[in-house]
């Protein structure tokens, strides 16, 4: 898969013949900035033929780091069950009147490149059941991190944030949701302004002060008072959002500043969810780019004081590969023909069996 970060692909090789997944390997391709430029350049305004071209290309992209990781690991296609692709999600719209998303990587491009049975558009049969079609990851978070008797948090910081609420009670279902902009929106103006695909630690972001006026008009947006379920993506949370709300005030602002503002958006977006969905948690463990960023890993401790925060390496899992892995599980689901989706996270109407099988071309 690639996130909204887009910054690479991210492909794990995962053996479920143990009662927990084991990661076999796990590795990030670069995607180079021309092609990511590409796919972020993919908007409401694009044509068809743009966006079948990129569909393509990112089919190609995919297969290629499918190829690679097995030949690097020395596994022939024969000893893989599925590839489960994510896709490049290039729309999601859940409450519009009429609901949908769009994931890009032509899954029968890396059918046939592999040689392996793929499975992808994993999102679209919980939307058509009435969900929002995400987040996803609550299911295997619930599968695989849940404890008896602790109170746990799954929070992934991508380019948006999410949260798997797993309660102590093993009776009660798992929650979860779409908190906010995670890295993306201090990706994306860190990019627009210093040229950096992101803010390291948020180092620039502790160059300058929040802007207490610009903060609460984010706040203010209505997303984050909205009970759950909920999601959200880049067709929401991108540059045109953060320039409305800087207009909504009406101030001269300086660029480290709005950084400094970004930076607290996203832990309080995130804290908030948490104290307000599950107060009681015992156990906050991250997953996703967000864990490396230090300063953000700090500031989410010192709110959410009295409470465990860790990284998913706690839990027998890189924080980088757990999405890689949700999705190899995901695979794993479809071809048993079990249920991936939890209503109880998406709001769809019934469990369904997620996702799309493509096989490949039968050798002569």
């Amino acid at each position: 898969m690639s996130g909204t970060s887009m910054d690479a692909v991210d492909t794990a090789v995962v053996d479920f013949s143990k009662s927990r997944p084991r990661l076999i390997a796990y590795e990030q391709y670069p995607i180079d900035p021309d092609t990511r430029t590409s796919i972020r350049s993919i908007n409401t305004k694009s044509t068809i033929e743009d966006v079948s071209k990129q569909d393509y290309l990112i089919g190609e992209l995919f297969a290629s780091a499918v190829n690679r990781i097995l030949s690097e690991q020395g596994i022939a296609p024969n000893d893989v069950a599925a590839v489960g692709c994510h896709g490049q999600t290039i729309l999601h719209l859940p409450d519009d009147q009429y609901p949908r998303t769009l994931q890009i990587g032509d899954p029968n491009l890396i059918a046939e490149r592999t040689g392996i049975a793929t499975t992808a558009d994993f999102r679209r049969m919980d939307m058509a059941a009435g969900g929002q079609g995400a987040p996803l990851a609550p299911s295997f978070h619930d599968q695989v991190f849940r404890k008896p008797g602790l109170n746990r948090v799954i929070l992934n910081i991508g380019g948006i944030a999410n949260v798997s609420m797993l309660p102590a009670n093993p009776s009660v279902s798992v929650s979860g949701f779409d908190t906010g902009p995670g890295n993306g929106l201090m990706d994306d103006w860190c990019q627009m302004h210093l040229g950096h695909e992101m803010d390291v630690d948020s180092k620039w972001a502790n160059s300058g002060e929040p802007i207490d006026s610009l903060l609460s008009a984010m706040l203010n947006d209505e997303y984050f008072s909205m009970v759950p379920p909920k999601s959200s993506g880049r067709d929401y949370f991108n540059l045109d959002w953060i320039q409305a709300r800087i207009a909504e005030t009406g101030l001269e602002v300086k660029s480290e500043d709005v950084q400094a503002t970004l930076f607290e958006l996203t832990r309080i977006n995130i804290c908030d969810a948490i104290q307000g969905y599950l107060p009681d948690a015992d156990e906050i463990y991250v997953c996703g780019g967000g864990a490396h960023n230090q300063r953000l890993m700090k500031s989410i401790q010192k709110t959410l004081a009295g409470k465990l925060v860790a990284d998913t390496h706690s839990l027998g899992i890189d924080p980088d590969a757990v999405e890689a892995v949700t999705f190899a599980w995901l695979a794993k689901c479809r071809l048993e023909e079990i249920n991936g989706n939890s209503p109880s996270v998406t709001g769809a109407k019934a469990n369904c069996i997620l996702g799309g099988l493509y096989l490949p071309p039968t050798k002569n």
